[in-house]
């Protein structure tokens, strides 16, 4: 995933936080909002340190921007953060592709 379609300042985080809608599965919470002025999406990635060290949730970021990038084509204009849940762990990374897949499905009917 290119730098241009990640969130990274902590007031953007916030405010997608704070002022958008959500939704949840086993793994992951999504909250997204529409872009104030850009035409491509761009994510955020969140991982606690309930999943594990430094090292552990690096990995899960990794592996997470990857599924993006094969769940979203990037050209629907919201902004999107997606929190890594504890039951993330407890599943491969096929099912939890699958779990982030249903979640877009869901974000991309609600806008």
């Amino acid at each position: 995933m290119k730098k241009r379609y990640r969130v990274k300042r902590n007031e953007e985080f916030q405010d997608i936080i704070g002022n958008g809608k959500s939704v949840a599965s086993r793994g992951f919470v999504v909250y997204y909002k529409p872009a104030t002025c850009l035409t491509n999406d761009r994510v955020g990635i969140s991982v606690g340190k309930k999943l594990g060290n430094a090292v552990e949730r690096n990995k899960v970021k990794r592996q997470v921007r990857e599924m993006v990038k094969d769940v979203t084509d990037f050209s629907k204009g919201l902004d999107t953060i997606i929190i890594v849940r504890k039951g993330y762990s407890e599943r491969s990374f096929e099912e939890n592709k699958i779990d982030l897949l249903k979640l877009y499905e869901k974000v991309y009917n609600n806008i």
